[in-house]
């Protein structure tokens, strides 16, 4: 017997939620009319063109399958329908145990336009989403219990492993979160996994597929996109990281593509704990740009007034290619790139300029077998190379155009060890001088 896939359309121009949603001509006409739908394997939503959902979320607890995942866009001709939130969509997000530092805040309310819960093999596409609030003082913008927000939140968490995740092509703007709260479900795409109510039955919660491509990213807070942060965070402590670690408790098959994050107010792009993660041909320009003391003036005990471009955290052989950082503003760390705490991270082919922090940073003791190899720095501030406590990083075959007067290693962040081999430094005068 053939199996019948439904597609449910949805236009906040000519909808009505009286209507059954099945055709072009009966759409529903609100987002939370969906929420009463249940999703299978091959199910397709699609919201109009030209729609806008106002005050409105979309929240998805169903999974497709491999062969047939669920399929959430657009149809119609016109500009992407757009899901502006506006703080709706709250639910409650818990790590179920503190996190790597005390300081960390890890259970609270989350509001997020779009929410993945122990979804999986799910392909979202061709939308544009904002969640924000209108503050009049920038005191309330500062304030230390303000919202946390989320574009694209997606969570496991009594699923086990969740396969198949894929955004693509979507347009994330304005979601002004708490700028504390790094590790909460905050900014543009965010993906965790939290502590199973029942572990033994469900299995470990962790990713193992998840590609995101395509998607724009600008004016969110803190994070423009992370993956991966987990519960399981104490299994990966010590430098040496081993495979089987990753398989069976962190992150597998991450791939970061050609996405684009401006100001964001802390980090870009960061997989985390995940095995052989590839994140390429990105690009992020002027983040960090609440790393500062006009904005993040209410840290209290959280401290974590740093961030960095496109980096990694605790994961084994990551790769960064083809990747561009530009302007990342200063703060403690401020450089484009950063391979912090992981085995084996590996940057090639890749770009930076006049980031205030620096190209690229090796962070601490447990940041281990590193590789920084036929990239291009051309203008970068601050200090170019930041070996801060690592016990190695190979350093080979790059092209640093350094500003007269800025050094080599950043002040105060030398302390690694580093090795240079066939690098080509050039003394420029400025941006727009000439070598000299």
């Amino acid at each position: 017997m053939k199996m019948q896939y439904r597609t449910y359309y949805v236009s906040s121009e000519t909808g009505n939620d009286c209507y059954d949603g099945l055709s072009k001509t009966t759409p529903f006409a609100t987002l939370k009319r969906l929420q009463q739908c249940k999703l299978y394997p091959g199910d397709q939503i699609l919201l109009e063109c030209g729609s806008v959902f106002e005050d409105q979320y979309l929240h998805i607890s169903d999974s497709g399958s491999k062969e047939l995942p669920i399929e959430i866009g657009a149809y119609g001709n016109g500009a992407l329908p757009k899901i502006h939130a506006n703080g709706t969509g709250i639910w409650y997000q818990d790590y179920g145990m503190p996190l790597d530092s005390p300081t960390h805040v890890y259970r609270g309310n989350v509001s997020s336009a779009i929410l993945l819960y122990d979804a999986q093999y799910i392909w979202i596409h061709d939308l544009e989403i904002t969640n924000q609030e209108p503050f009049t003082t920038m005191d309330a913008y500062c304030a230390p219990d303000k919202m946390d927000r989320t574009g694209v939140a997606v969570v496991a968490q009594n699923g086990g492993t969740l396969h198949g995740i894929h955004l693509s092509n979507l347009m994330i703007h304005d979601v002004n979160g708490n700028v504390y709260n790094k590790h909460m479900n905050n900014g543009g795409i965010y993906m965790t996994a939290l502590k199973p109510e029942n572990e033994k039955v469900t299995g470990v919660a962790r990713f193992d597929g998840v590609l995101v491509e395509d998607c724009s990213v600008w004016r969110v807070s803190r994070w423009g996109i992370a993956v991966g942060y987990t519960y399981q965070h104490a299994r990966f402590t010590g430098a040496e990281l081993a495979e089987e670690t990753f398989l069976q408790y962190g992150q597998e098959h991450i791939l970061l593509r050609n996405n684009y994050v401006k100001e964001a107010g802390g980090d870009a792009i960061t997989p985390m704990y995940a095995l052989r993660p590839v994140t390429e041909h990105n690009s992020a320009d002027s983040c960090a740009c609440e790393m500062n003391d006009h904005v993040y003036r209410h840290p209290g005990e959280r401290m974590g007034k740093v961030a960095a471009g496109i980096w990694s955290w605790k994961c084994k052989d990551a790769v960064f290619r083809y990747n561009e950082v530009r302007d990342m503003k200063l703060n403690q760390d401020g450089m484009a790139y950063d391979a912090d705490s992981g085995d084996g991270t590996l940057y090639e082919y890749n770009y930076s300029s006049q980031n205030e922090g620096g190209c690229v940073m090796f962070c601490l003791e447990e940041a281990i077998h590193n590789t920084f190899r036929y990239n291009v720095s051309v203008d970068d501030l601050g200090g170019i190379l930041s070996p801060s406590g690592n016990p190695d990083a190979y350093v080979a075959e790059n092209e640093f155009y350094v500003r007269r007067g800025v050094p080599l290693l950043r002040n105060q962040m030398s302390d690694g060890r580093i090795t240079l081999e066939k690098n080509k430094i050039t003394m420029i005068e400025n941006e727009n001088g000439g070598q000299r």
